[in-house]
């Protein structure tokens, strides 16, 4: 690609670049404008959209349902899932002030997690989990609901409701664009269909190779894409997870409003105003959901239409009006990953799962990385 002189003098050069422009993205170009307050800032996203979670997801503000929270202690122990609870709550809390709750579709709905015969031992040590987060909550997070599955339709699979009040849900949509306009009027440059291929890293700065051969220079570069962060840094153990989604035609006399889980946060639903929007299931077929291509997959779409007709919605009439799948990654142990991978090179990573709660933690850590070098 041939580059002109003015071009090559002032539009492909910057002192920052942001790889991706998705949640932890966006907030990393923005923590670096409050420490690099003149400094030229560019952030590239690959797609016209944001193109894995961010505007894929389902729009949780959940820090952990009971079954994912004793799976987690299980697994990585007290401290660790004590330690990575309190990061999403923080995170959680600093997203909603930054941008405000009118601003991003924040709705107050709770958390609620559909208990059913597989999952019924969790109930015994509900207690043991209150006890625990206790200290950072000052208060008992879950409780059985009293009026039980039944009051919200749920289908007779489902033994108890348990309920925590601290949660939410929000609008992906609204937040990505909140998330724009303040980066734009920030001075930060937002340049999407710009795919890199490769990073190429020198004594002076890092070199952006894109496809189809333009270069973009840079002093500094961080690497928050998610579940494609190995395409650029092979070196760091992140893996893929797709996820599949639902969303229904809306639906009369929905008997239901918030964010439920179920089997360890397997699989979730929300209301969408009248509407249930229903993902995941990639445990059905880890080996084929651990991939990056953002395809629908026939049989989890169907054991997905298959749980809304026999537990969620048992008896009523439904039409799905879109379906669509994103990528989420995942480290081994959960944690968030962020760290220099050279002298010039950041990569900021914290979802596994948990994107919205993690993503303003990871991106003021990406950019006091980066702006320290």
């Amino acid at each position: 690609m041939q580059v002109s002189y003015w071009e090559q003098d002032s539009m492909t050069r910057a002192y920052c670049v942001v790889i991706g422009a998705g949640l932890v993205g966006l907030q990393t170009a923005l923590a670096l404008r409050k420490r690099l307050p003149a400094a030229r800032i560019v952030v590239f996203e690959r797609g016209i959209l944001p193109a894995g979670a961010s505007t894929r997801n389902a729009g949780f503000a959940c820090f952990g349902s009971l079954t994912e929270i004793l799976a987690d202690i299980d697994t990585a122990g007290v401290v660790a899932t004590l330690d990575l609870i309190e990061q999403r709550w923080r995170g959680l809390a600093l997203l909603r002030n930054t941008l405000g709750d009118q601003t991003i579709g924040y709705e107050g709905f709770g958390g609620h997690e559909l208990i059913r015969f597989t999952e019924q031992s969790a109930l015994a040590r509900l207690g043991e989990v209150n006890e625990l987060l206790l200290p950072l909550f000052g208060k008992l997070v879950f409780s059985v609901r009293p009026d039980g599955p039944a009051a919200a339709g749920f289908g007779p699979d489902v033994l108890a409701l348990v309920s925590n009040s601290m949660e939410g849900q929000l609008h992906s949509g609204k937040t990505m664009q909140a998330l724009q306009g303040l980066a734009r009027r920030q001075n930060i440059d937002i340049i999407t269909g710009a795919q890199v291929e490769r990073l190429e890293e020198d004594a002076e700065g890092v070199n952006l190779v894109l496809s189809g051969g333009a270069r973009f220079w840079a002093e500094r570069v961080a690497v928050c894409t998610n579940a494609l962060i190995p395409a650029l840094l092979p070196s760091l153990p992140i893996v893929p997870g797709r996820g599949q989604v639902l969303v229904t035609e809306p639906l009369a006399d929905l008997p239901f409003r918030g964010c439920f889980h179920i089997d360890r946060g397997y699989f979730y639903f929300r209301n969408v105003g009248n509407r249930v929007l229903l993902g995941g299931g990639r445990n059905l077929d880890p080996t084929t959901e651990t991939t990056t291509d953002i395809a629908l997959s026939a049989p989890i779409q169907q054991a997905l239409e298959k749980l809304l007709a026999e537990t969620i919605l048992p008896g009523r009439k439904f039409q799905i009006a879109s379906r669509w799948a994103g990528l989420m990654g995942f480290t081994q142990n959960k944690q968030p990953r962020v760290e220099r991978t050279s002298e010039r090179v950041v990569a900021g990573f914290g979802c596994n799962g948990m994107g919205v709660a993690l993503s303003p933690l990871v991106a003021a850590q990406a950019a006091r990385l980066l702006a320290e070098r």
